[in-house]
This record gives C-alpha cells, structure tokens and sequence, in this order.
C-alpha cells in the first residue's frame, strides 16, 4: 500500500479492484462498470490520473491506458486546462451495438456538417463576461429592437420584404411550422402540399387537425392546373412551399413556378407558407415567393441547417395583420427563443460572423456533394452542389421502403420515399440521402459505396 492511504481523502472515484491483468484493461472494466451502475454518475470529475495511480499503487501508465479505453468507448471526456470527466452521454454510449454490430451510417436525419466554431465560442464568452451575464439565463422578453432589427436585415438578405413589427422569432423551424398553422389554419382546413414533403410538416398538421392535399405536379413543382384543381375540388385555404431545395426531392422551384404560384394565391385568396430552411445555402438565388405575394405569405427563415443546430431559431416575417397573433400563439406556446440564444444569434448576424458560417457551410455542401457524385455516377441523383441532402431515384420495381430496409441491413439508416408521402397517388421511389450528416467524408464515402452495391445487386 501506498504510504498515503488516502481513507480520509476526498475522492470522487475509489475503485474496488482485484488488479487482474492486464492491469489496464481490468482497470478500465471497473470504471466502465461503476458508470454503468451509476456509482459514478455522468458529469463526474476523475481523480487526476497520477493521484488515482498512486492511491492504486500502480504505474500512471496504467492509469492513462484504462481511461483511453473508455474514451475511444464514449465513456470519458477529457477538458484541457480541467481534467476528465464521465461522459453525459456516457449511458448512451453503453447502450449502443450491445451485441458487437458496427453503429449504423447516418444518411437518414437531415443533420449538418460539424465545422469549426472559433468565431462562436469567442462571442459566447464575451457575453458570459460582460457585466450583465446573469440576464441571458432569464426568461427571454425578445424586445431587444435591435435584435428585431438584425433579423429583419438577415430576411432582406434571404430575399424576403416586409416590415420591423412583423418579424417573430421561434424557437427553430419545426416551431415556427406549428405556429405559423396555428395563425392560418382551423381543424379540419386543408392545405396544398407537394406529394413528397418535409416529413415535420405532416406531423405537425397531423397534431393540428389540418388535412394535406397533395397537389399535381408538372417538372417536379405544383402547376397551376393543380392549383386550382385543389382549391376547387378540395377547397384548400393555403399552400405549404419549399422553392429552395425542396425537402426530401432538393427541387429549386422555377422563377415561373414562383410567379405562378403568387398570382394563384392572389387570384384563389389563399394563405402561402413558404419554408425557407435552405434558403442561405444558394449562392445565387432566385426571388422568394413572399416578395412576389407578401400580404399572402408567411416566410420562415430558419438556421439550424445553414448556421448551427444548438441555435435553435427560425425567424418568421407574415403580413403586418397577422403580427399580434403570431406573436401571441409563439408565446403562449412557449415556442419563442432562450435569451442566451437570442443574443447570441443576433451578435453572430451583426458581426458577419454569420456570413463565415455559411460559406463553411457552402464549402462542406460541394464537397460532401462532389463525393457522392463520383460513387453513384449511373444513378439519378436530383439536387446540386449546394444541398443538404439529395433524392436518389430508385431502379424501377424497387420501392423506398425495400430499398430502406436493405440499406439498413447493410448497415446505413437512409429515408425512403414512404416518409415523406402525402396520399396514396402514385410517387417516385427514392431515398434522401443527407450527405452533410456523417461524421466525415470518409463516413460518407463508406454509406455511398454500400448504396450503391446495393442497388448494383439488385435486380427485379
């Protein structure tokens, strides 16, 4: 035994080991075993590794090994300058391919690419020294005019017009879909949708009672005929829209089709959602909707996908009348933003550190897009360089759900066409492919490679 026994010494992990060897690995069995009984709780700080070494009377060498092993495991984490730590997702972690199978490649949910954060980290702490820091951990009031201020600029930026009054911010784009149906829609209202849309839309009008139509297509967009054949065969009230990489089939609507679409609004009195969650990622876009309709159209602007998820916020710009309402259903619902988010998201837009991000953004997109490209050349792939995600068209006979299933088989988690259908008309078999989610290129290379065996096999 060490000279220091440390029985009286506070410690935050004092393992009961039998020191089987390799001493490491045993080590590292215990510490995996004591967060799995929760002796040691997520957020833990370890003992320092030459501390616990010496009340074990064993080499730090020892020490480090064990700890690498349940770093690599998820188990740990390590802050420079603070030490290591148990890792909040630590029970996470231990759950996932319990039986030895490899974790699945994510090219299902529509995340984007990590990329670097400086310019953000120094704004976050800037603001958490400033003589009022304690306000950002309030309640939010969001009426800070120059936030509102911020916003509405981000919106003519993004090619929207509209007034400062009528700018509301909530709580990221799912939200603001929700509170956006909840100022225009009654139970039972019907609403004019692509036949393959944004899977959240479905949900939140399923939640609201709102009935989706699907509307018929001419070169991938809604045409007028459709249009009209909604309202007068349906008696649709508005038109849900996604002209910038439509969701899942990355379409970009026609400056025809948006014109179009503008004047039926006009001429049926119908409301517009145009959801802009992709808007920011067009280096050259062509006119929104809302500035061809703006007393018809809600314009929402979200920027998690084109900025950072952990923002969580969507701005939303309606008609002037429909302001106080909107305003009051984000409230009352407590869809509106943290102050500290709000803050730190209109910092980011006055700084232009807003503008760095989304060319980080532009840049990553191109070559994730470049990448998947070059391993399915001989497949359909709808969409560009700019997206998010793109739409593979499925071999004939072989549908989105079979297609689904298999990939998954071959260990990749993509959507297949089922999830985003709106009706039972006929639809094109595909799969979206969110080509920013995986973790890196070579991740993305290795589900593409897999994809693409997948459909070489297949034969009808």
């Amino acid at each position: 035994m060490p000279v220091n026994s440390f029985e009286t010494y506070p410690m935050s992990w004092k393992p009961a080991w039998n020191k089987e060897r390799p001493l490491y690995q045993s080590l590292a069995r215990r510490l995996e075993e004591d967060i799995r009984s929760g002796a040691l709780l997520p957020g833990t700080k370890l003992p320092p590794q030459r501390e616990l070494a010496d009340f074990l009377d064993i080499n730090v060498s020892t020490v480090s090994q064990a700890f690498r092993i349940c770093s690599d495991k998820g188990l740990l984490t390590s802050v420079t300058g603070s030490g290591t730590f148990v890792a909040y997702d630590a029970m996470t972690n231990l759950s996932l391919a319990p039986d030895g199978t490899e974790p699945l490649i994510e090219l299902a949910s529509m995340m984007p690419e990590t990329i670097a954060v400086d310019g953000v980290v120094a704004s976050l702490q800037s603001m958490l020294a400033e003589e009022k820091a304690p306000s950002f951990f309030q309640y939010g009031c969001s009426s800070a005019a120059w936030r509102r201020l911020a916003a509405l600029d981000l919106l003519r930026r993004a090619g929207a017009v509209g007034e400062h009054g009528a700018v509301t911010a909530a709580n990221g784009g799912q939200n603001a879909i929700v509170a956006s149906l909840l100022a225009l829609c009654r139970p039972g209202d019907r609403l004019g949708v692509d036949p393959l849309v944004y899977s959240g839309l479905k949900q939140a009008a399923r939640l609201l009672g709102v009935r989706l139509v699907p509307v018929t297509q001419e070169q991938g967009e809604m045409s007028a005929d459709g249009v009209r054949y909604a309202v007068q065969n349906h008696q649709i009230k508005g038109l849900y829209v996604v002209p910038d990489f439509q969701n899942p089939t990355a379409h970009v609507m026609s400056e025809q089709g948006r014109r179009t679409i503008a004047q039926i609004a006009e001429d049926e009195g119908l409301f517009i959602i145009e959801d802009g969650v992709a808007r920011l990622m067009a280096a050259d876009p062509l006119p929104t909707i809302q500035s061809l309709a703006p007393e018809r159209t809600f314009f929402i602007l979200s920027l998690s996908k084109v900025l950072l998820p952990t923002l969580r916020m969507a701005y939303i710009l309606c008609p002037p009348a429909y302001a106080g309402t909107l305003q009051d259903i984000v409230q009352s619902l407590h869809l509106s933003q943290s102050e500290l988010l709000a803050e730190l998201t209109a910092r980011l837009l006055v700084s232009g550190a807003a503008e760095a991000l989304i060319a980080a953004r532009r840049e990553g997109a191109a070559r994730r897009n470049a990448i998947a490209e070059e391993i399915l050349q001989g497949y359909t792939l709808l969409g560009s360089s700019e997206c998010l995600s793109r739409w593979l068209v499925l071999p004939e006979g072989l549908t989105g759900t079979q297609a689904e299933a298999e990939a998954r088989r071959r260990g990749v988690a993509v959507y297949g066409d089922a999830h985003f259908a709106v009706g039972p008309a006929s639809r094109q078999h595909g799969l979206r492919l969110a080509v920013t989610a995986p973790d890196d290129d070579d991740e993305l290379a290795a589900g593409l490679r897999r994809l693409k065996a997948m459909l070489d096999d297949w034969r009808p």
